[in-house]
Formats: structure tokens, sequence, C-alpha cells
């Protein structure tokens, strides 16, 4: 089964993080990628840019009109996803559970649908 391991967390956190703290904070990040690697379940994820950079897209009277920024302000943004794939929701679970930053931020679990 494929699931969508989508990072939440605030952006405004890792504005100013001292250097060291960044490196260090990545490579959390590679090692974690590193174990889903091994386990045999990572299939994609990317780290995303700022929300700032986003462009939402919606439909009026039929034509696409644009807004600078993401659809709604939350205290939290999508900041990165992991897709894997597994055996079940207990591992993915477990996954998301490992991936770093959890403590500052939630993890969303959302299976990926199978349309064939």
């Amino acid at each position: 089964m494929k699931y969508a391991l989508l990072i939440y967390g605030e952006e405004s956190a890792w504005q100013g993080m001292p250097e060291d703290e960044l490196k260090a904070v990545y490579q959390q990040y590679e090692d974690f990628g590193k174990w889903l690697a091994e386990q045999g379940w990572v299939r994609g994820g990317e780290e995303l840019a700022a929300t700032s950079s986003a462009t939402t897209v919606r439909l009026e009277n039929g034509r696409p009109v644009t807004t600078d920024g993401p659809y709604a302000e939350t205290k939290e943004q999508l900041g990165g996803f992991y897709l894997i794939e597994c055996e079940n929701l207990d591992q993915a679970i477990e996954a998301a559970s490992r991936v770093p930053g959890i403590d500052r931020g939630a993890i969303e679990v959302r299976p990926i649908v199978d349309h064939g």
C-alpha cells in the first residue's frame, strides 16, 4: 500500500536557525531517508519551498484566478513529503513516527488511491 507522509511544521522555526543546527536537522532527514531505503519503502519525497513562493489557483466563472500564497493561513505549513510503499498502516505510522521534526509539528499519513 502506498502512503504520503505529509510533514507539517512552523516555517518560522527555520528562519534564523543557526547554520550548525540547520545542518544537523538536514542530516537527520538524510538518515531517515536511508532508513526508509533500508526498509525498501521509499518511493519519493521532497522538501517544499516556503509558502511565500506558493500560488493558489481557483476557477471563477470558468476562468483560472491566481493568488499568492497558500489557500489558508494556518499555524503549521506543509513543508515536505515522503511517498512510501509498505504493507499496512501500522508500518506507515512507524515510518511517520521517525520523521525528523515530528516533535516540532505533525506528520499526516494519507493513503494513496490506487485506480489500477
